[in-house]
């Protein structure tokens, strides 16, 4: 043999090495055979088959199918023996219940061939490929689908059909299987669930606040979505599939009226009409699908899911429009989430129309609920904020309602004081009149008529005296400077009658503009007619001073005699005798006082001090 083609077959056997070496590559495939099922155990190899590309949707490959389908796919799996290399399939979407098939040998069944049958599509599928039964080469891989068809469901996310598979090393597939069970069912189902939480959590806020209603149907929103989408990775209720459609589609209305009526309520409008219109079409939806029957789902719901998305578009623009007007700090809040939300219905309905790639489907599965929690807090921050402002609102409130009472309470003590006054003035003038008229005119006659000059002097006194308390009662007030001209007259008339002198000193006429009280007239010329009574009687003084000053708004009496004084046996007791203790009682009923400073042999000095401003009128 010549040397090169030694050479040459060497080169062969190491390059044949080599790819026996050589790991299994990942094999997708992108098209399959299919075949209608005669209701066997195996794929049905004389029944008529043909090929489908990969993913095969049953709307175009067959669209009025109603038994379960085959797939048959072919593949090598050389030195997977010598190896030892444990392969896997994967497909990562199969509406419908699968049975895998390899090379004869029955894998993997999911559940029934005939109705009810689970349709858990989102959830992806990982299937062992043991060694032994895999050939080195011409392998064959068998895929059983039942499903229902596209006019049997109410969303095209439901109908029938087979993503393109995969068949590559177990390890490798288990990662993706991992990835993609995290996005597809994982992530979803914690969305759903903080969803549904988040939305009872806001409906007993909005149910317990009536005023704050649209809460309540924020959260029967929430709820509803949060149980609508939970079929993307629930794995089924074992009803009919008819039964199952029927309650889908008729939770939609339900939740198209939460929506419609949380944004009218948030818009802080109320609606009747619409209101009533919303319910009756909770009950006209069921009721159409009902009368369509079975085989025209997704004919009447695409229909009914047009129109209510329509009229949640246009309660959206109306509330948004309001907002604009009414409340612009909020609008663009919810004009962000709103759009948000927007767009992901358009990416879910573009990705079912396969205008963008099936992938697209998982952004509005995780997306939609994520909006909606953000929406949610944000409307439990401004529910916050405005039970905060109201509880502020309140405590203010609170605070001036007891003002005005505290306010209502004086004005009416007021009120009650003056009417009291005022009673016991006109009592005080009737009284004073009374005097004046009978007991005065008696006494005058008694002055003028008596033959006894001590009955006429005692007359006279009482004459004065009932003047004084007439003056008193009748509570006119006194010029301080005509008070002081009748003390003046009176004090040194009777000390000169007496034979004792009189020293009277008071500030210049033009330095007195104060006026005095009647009460205070009548205590003060009590007070000093008692000072000059026990001069007379009592201190054997042959002179006597008064000094009238005001200081400080004070009006201040001094009264001073050169007599012989209290006597000793007196001393600490000088409230007791003399009219010391009425004296100091009459000036602290007039809040003022009245000090008493004397001792044997060098005579007595009183001291008045009566406050002008407690006592002094306008003049």
């Amino acid at each position: 043999m010549p040397r090169h083609v030694a050479w040459i077959a060497a080169l062969c056997l190491l390059f044949a090495g080599a790819a026996q070496a050589q790991a299994f590559a990942t094999l997708r495939f992108a098209d399959a055979l299919i075949a209608d099922d005669n209701g066997g155990a195996r794929f049905p190899t004389d029944a008529a088959w043909r090929v489908v590309p990969l993913p095969d949707d049953w709307e175009q490959s067959r669209p009025r199918a109603r038994t379960p389908a085959w797939y048959r796919l072919r593949f090598d799996a050389v030195g997977t023996h010598e190896r030892g290399e444990l392969l896997g399939l994967l497909v990562e979407r199969a509406c419908g219940n699968v049975e895998v098939h390899l090379n004869g040998q029955r894998l993997h069944a999911a559940g029934r061939m005939t109705d009810p049958i689970r349709l858990d599509c989102e959830r992806p599928l990982l299937v062992p490929l043991p060694a032994a039964l895999l050939d080195a080469r011409g392998n064959t891989l068998d895929l059983r689908l039942a499903g229902y068809p596209l006019d049997q469901v109410a969303s095209r996310q439901r109908a029938a059909g087979l993503s393109a598979p995969s068949i590559g090393p177990y390890d490798e597939l288990h990662a993706r299987h991992a990835g993609l069970m995290l996005l597809k069912s994982t992530l979803p189902q914690v969305a759903s669930a903080a969803l549904l939480l988040m939305g009872v959590v806001v409906f007993v806020m909005g149910w317990w606040h009536r005023r704050e209603s649209h809460l309540a149907y924020f959260g029967a929103l929430s709820v509803g979505w949060a149980l609508i989408t939970a079929r993307l990775w629930w794995q089924g209720s074992g009803l009919p599939n008819y039964d199952s459609e029927l309650l889908v589609v008729a939770a939609v209305p339900l939740v198209t009226f939460a929506a419609v009526q949380f944004l009218l309520h948030y818009a802080n409008r109320r609606s009747r009409p619409i209101e009533v219109a919303l319910v009756a079409q909770c009950a006209i939806v069921p009721a159409s699908l009902l009368l369509a029957g079975p085989l025209r789902i997704h004919m009447i719901a695409s229909s009914w899911y047009v129109l209510l998305a329509i009229q949640v578009l246009a309660a959206l623009v109306f509330y948004l429009h309001t907002t604009w007007r009414e409340r612009r700090r909020d609008f663009w809040p919810m004009l962000g989430v709103m759009g948000a939300l927007g767009l992901m219905v358009g990416v879910e309905l573009a990705a079912q129309q396969h205008l963008l790639p099936t992938a697209w489907r998982v952004l509005p599965t995780l997306a939609m609920p994520l909006g909606f929690l953000c929406l949610g807090v944000w409307l439990v921050h401004q529910y916050g904020r405005a039970l905060q402002t109201a509880e502020e609102l309140q405590a203010s409130l609170e605070a001036r309602v007891r003002e005005a009472t505290a306010v209502m309470e004086r004005g009416y003590a007021q009120m009650a004081e003056a009417r009291v006054e005022q009673v016991t003035q006109q009592e005080r003038k009737r009284i004073a009149a009374d005097l004046h008229d009978d007991l005065g005119a008696k006494l005058l006659t008694i002055v003028h008529t008596s033959e006894s000059e001590r009955i006429s002097t005692l007359a006279r006194e009482a004459l004065e005296e009932m003047r004084l308390s007439v003056r008193g009662l009748t509570g006119k007030p006194v010029k301080l400077l005509d008070a002081l001209g009748d003390w003046r007259a009176e004090v040194v008339g009777r000390l000169s009658q007496t034979g004792v002198e009189g020293d009277w000193q008071a500030p210049a006429d033009e330095d007195l503009p104060q006026t005095l009280s009647a009460r205070a007239y009548v205590q003060t010329t009590r007070i000093l007619r008692e000072a000059v009574n026990n001069i007379i009687k009592h201190s054997s003084a042959s002179r006597c001073s008064i000094r009238c000053t005001i200081s400080s708004g004070d009006f201040q009496l001094k009264i001073q005699d050169n007599g012989k004084g209290i006597p000793l046996e007196l001393d600490g007791r000088l409230d007791r005798g003399h009219g010391m203790s009425s004296m100091k009682h009459r000036a602290k009923q007039l809040q003022g006082q009245c000090l008493v400073e004397s001792g044997p042999g060098y005579g007595t000095v009183i001291r008045l001090t009566i406050p002008l401003e407690k006592h002094t009128l306008p003049a």
